[in-house]
């Protein structure tokens, strides 16, 4: 008894496989690479989410996404930030550079509870309201 197919097929034509005919190109398995993925493969590129139907309009390269930070959590990061030296303090004002932490836009949302210097791309009107009410500044870089 053969240990394996190959010693098994040893000396036959087609190997299992039918007559000689059966194997031959790709038309024995529906196509080749992506074909059929919309017709008679179709079952299996939306098992794994592959399917693909056409062009759906522009997609800009161009646009980058901005990350953002609420006061509130800024706020309570400082502490945080003048411990790992990516903030300084000057009297009773801490200074912070948004850019150094990686946040382009300060939001409004959340309180201050300290006297703020924070210099960032751009801030929202309740962010740079909170923070001047505070007697700190909103710097845009």
């Amino acid at each position: 008894m053969p240990v394996n197919k190959r010693s098994k097929y040893r000396g036959s034509r087609t190997c299992g496989g039918g007559t000689h005919k059966n194997r031959r190109g790709a038309g024995n398995r529906g196509g080749r690479g992506r074909a059929g993925h919309r017709d008679h493969r179709f079952s299996h590129f939306l098992l794994y989410g592959e399917i693909h139907n056409g062009k759906d309009g522009f997609y800009n390269q161009t646009t980058r996404e901005e990350k953002t930070i609420s006061i509130g959590q800024l706020d309570q990061m400082a502490a945080a930030l003048l411990a790992a030296g990516k903030a300084s303090r000057e009297g009773d004002i801490i200074i912070i550079d948004a850019d150094q932490i990686g946040i382009d836009k300060i939001l409004g949302n959340g309180k201050i509870t300290v006297k703020m210097n924070v210099s960032a791309r751009s801030f929202s009107a309740q962010a740079k309201s909170k923070i001047e009410a505070m007697g700190g500044q909103a710097l845009v870089i």
